[in-house]
């Protein structure tokens, strides 16, 4: 497949009819179409996809928007909707070794309130291209190419082929991500490669099973069966618009928690929360007011009893000390008398030649004794003042440690207390928060809502899957039934027999043509990814796994982490699958890149000007900025550049027209920068 010329009629910023010539030769099959962001470039890309396809066509500028909103935002704003837009793309196919040349003209404008949409096809089906000059062909209208375009053109390029050949950088970066590549490489390999084409051959054959002529009953199972079919065909498309809403609804659900988020952090911020708790603070403040204030008393209540005498702790070593010396001064007082008479009594039951010295003896006992009692009283001390004394002490030091308790908590209610003060003395005025706490509780309100919206749209959408079930094995069922009446003729049997035969013989050839065409591709993307990058030992194998994912390995054999790679080597790996797919599948398809080098350092740019552009395919349209294809990377290019454009901004009418020529080459002097 080429692409032979693309003309843009009032569509999106192209004012007017804008035409670009995408013929390629062998040697140069560049087409360089260049332009500064905002200018078109991707709007470009998606003018190719909806001529082709239609609602189902994945334009960028598209996103959920429905099908019809889109065409209308498509028209130029400075044009007449009435008059509407166009988009009409030519290009050659070449079938069962014949050359068709196809021009297929998109055409749509508003019409009161109703958008109407016309799609028209002519085509050349023995277009014949001479070497050494162009050939115009002769195109005729198809009217059952036109009305059956949405299946005809899957044919020639499915969709899903087609987002594998049109390809933007922001898709190049989400094909770095391991989940998204094994879903390319499946959907590559079965619908590039053919595998898709083995599969579609079962299930014919199993059509062919269940398609005979219907006796009575099998009338009733056939009427069975189509009801069936339809009610599924049903189900599946409200399921699809279910799920097509729900993804919907998560992304303003997700909205609207960013925006929630977004207020709670603004409304604390301001001191929402202080403002919230103010009279629970004020409440917690009251009572630590009143924890401080039992506790002072408590301690007052303290202070009133012996607890001061703690000040006097030496005086009341005196005391002490004074009072043991006075208790035994009176205790020898009292014993002196009971002495004196033991002594005498003793005297007189000894003999007369011993009682001197005893006597000198004791009378010396005596007067020591009596020297003790005699004690100058400082105090008038009671006689049990060394008792008091005592339960003193013990008051003394039960005092003391429940002071320091208390002593303690008055620290601590106190620092509570302080703390609280600075809370309410952070508290906003109502003035300053009462606009944010509408806006929340708007919002959470809001939020409530579209999680009930949600949910609902998730049961609707669990619904939906087991109401398909059913259907599904009801059909199933039916099937089943006929096949079983069916096998009673021998001609049915025979069918049956060999179909069934020739389906497994399709099963295991699709087997190993699904693992032919992985060995192609491993070994399509090494030497694509080794080719464009800069550190040519960092990857030594590459695999592809029965779930498709990549694996990369170092020189070591040890496995290396995606996430390990940088983001521009990365965007190199994605480059490399897709470059690997267009070579497996004989670079047959064009390829539409739009924006291809960020992330890249000039080395990667490099590699990729000089190994990957001239080599991607035998059409290749490369959108560019003047930042990624500037005069150095021009110059590198130039020899396999087949026409070159530029696409220049108005910014005074918001339009965009077409020149020919890039920046800095001859034809594009007159283009501004």
């Amino acid at each position: 497949m080429l692409l032979r010329n693309i003309t843009l009629e009032e569509f999106g910023a192209y004012r007017g009819k804008q035409s670009l010539d995408l013929t390629v030769k062998k040697s140069k099959p560049i087409i360089l179409i260049g332009g500064l962001n905002g200018c078109g470039k991707t709007t470009l890309l998606d003018a190719i996809q909806l001529a082709l396809y239609g609602p189902r066509a994945r334009c960028s500028g598209r996103g959920s928007k429905a099908y019809e909103t889109y065409l209308r935002e498509s028209i130029n704003r400075q044009h007449d909707p009435a008059r509407g837009s166009s988009v009409t793309l030519e290009f050659t196919v070449t079938v069962d070794g014949k050359e068709h040349y196809y021009r297929v003209v998109r055409s749509w404008h508003v019409n009161g309130k109703t958008l109407k949409e016309f799609l028209n096809v002519s085509v050349d089906e023995n277009y014949v291209t001479k070497p050494g000059r162009r050939t115009q062909p002769e195109l005729k209208y198809s009217r059952l190419l036109s009305e059956g375009w949405a299946d005809h053109v899957e044919d020639l390029l499915p969709l899903e082929v087609a987002s594998l050949s049109f390809f933007d950088g922001e898709k190049i970066e989400s094909l770095a991500d391991p989940e998204r590549a094994a879903s390319v490489i499946e959907s590559a390999v079965h619908s590039l490669l053919g595998v898709s084409t083995v599969q579609q051959l079962r299930t014919d054959l199993l059509a062919l099973q269940r398609r005979q002529k219907l006796s009575d009953e099998e009338q009733h199972l056939m009427d069975n069966i189509r009801a069936q079919e339809h009610e599924c065909e049903s189900v599946q498309e409200q399921l699809d618009v279910a799920e097509q809403d729900s993804k919907h609804q998560d992304a303003l659900l997700k909205n609207a928690r960013h925006k929630l988020e977004s207020l709670e952090r603004e409304f604390q911020n301001e001191g929402g929360g202080l403002f919230e708790r103010r009279l629970e603070i004020e409440q917690e403040r009251k009572r630590a007011d009143e924890r401080l204030a039992e506790l002072r008393l408590s301690l007052a209540q303290l202070a009133a009893g012996p607890l001061p005498l703690l000040m006097m702790r030496t005086h009341l070593k005196d005391v002490r000390k004074q009072a043991r010396r006075e208790q035994s001064a009176a205790e020898a007082g009292q014993v002196l008398d009971v002495l004196e008479q033991r002594d005498q009594w003793l005297l007189d039951l000894l003999p007369e030649d011993a009682r001197d010295t005893i006597t000198k003896r004791l009378e010396e006992d005596r007067a020591k004794r009596s020297k003790s009692s005699v004690l100058k009283v400082d105090f008038v001390l009671p006689h049990d003042a060394l008792a008091q004394l005592t339960v003193l002490d013990e008051v003394l030091v039960r005092d003391e440690a429940r002071a320091s308790e208390l002593l303690a908590h008055v620290a601590a209610a106190a620092e509570e207390l302080d703390q609280l003060d600075r809370q309410l003395a952070g508290v906003p005025e109502q003035s300053k928060v009462e606009d944010l706490q509408k806006k929340r509780a708007a919002q959470l309100k809001e939020l409530a809502r579209m999680e009930a919206t949600v949910a609902r749209g998730r049961e609707r959408a669990a619904e939906l899957k087991r109401r398909r079930a059913n259907v599904e094995a009801a059909l199933e069922r039916a099937h089943k039934e006929f096949v079983r009446t069916k096998v009673k003729a021998k001609e049915v049997e025979r069918i049956i027999k060999y179909s069934e035969k020739a389906r497994g013989t399709l099963e295991r050839f699709g087997e190993a043509l699904l693992q032919r065409h992985i060995s192609r591709l491993e070994v399509a993307v090494l030497q694509s990814f080794k080719d464009l990058m800069r550190k040519r030992g960092l990857v030594q194998d590459l695999r592809i796994a029965d779930d498709f994912r990549l694996t990369l390995t170092d020189s070591q054999g040890d496995t290396i982490d995606p996430g390990r790679l940088s983001a521009g080597e990365r965007q190199i790996l994605a480059v490399s699958l897709l470059w690997g797919l267009m070579k497996v599948a004989g670079n047959r398809l064009p390829s539409v890149i739009d924006t291809p080098l960020g992330r890249l350092d000039s080395r990667h740019r490099e590699h990729l000007v000089d190994r990957y552009f001239p080599q991607a395919s035998d059409q290749v349209l490369l959108l560019s900025t003047d930042k990624e294809i500037d005069e150095y990377l021009l110059g590198r290019l130039k020899k396999s550049v087949a026409h070159t454009y530029t696409l220049v901004h108005d910014d005074t009418t918001f339009t965009t027209n077409v020149v020919e020529g890039y920046w800095w080459n001859e034809g594009a002097l007159h283009v501004a920068r």
